[in-house]
């Protein structure tokens, strides 16, 4: 399972309010090495970013959820935290036909 399936049902468990998972086309970390999206290249060698909301205390708690996962794989890595001002926040109801 790619780390980022785990991370993001591991933050459903954990009961964080929300995460998406958004894949790169382009970027570079610490390695400067510049990865693309080109049709000869491994589609994990791809930046990814799981964003996830919810309260302060929430996230800081699930960093440390976190950070046994980020030791354990020999790729880079990098966690950010910043404040983000919610706007509207409206459940989704259940489906059904018009």
């Amino acid at each position: 399972m790619p780390l980022y399936e785990v991370i993001v049902f591991a933050a459903r468990r954990y009961g964080i309010a929300g995460a998406t998972v958004i894949k790169g086309f382009m970027g570079y970390g610490a390695s400067s090495i510049i990865k693309s999206q080109k049709l000869w290249e491994v589609s994990e060698k791809l930046p990814i970013i799981i964003e996830m909301v919810d309260e302060a205390e929430k996230i800081d708690g699930f960093i440390e959820v976190l950070l046994p996962y980020f030791e354990k794989i020999p790729k880079g890595g990098l966690i950010t935290v910043e404040k983000a001002t919610i706007l509207l926040h409206k459940t989704g109801g259940a489906y059904s036909s018009f």
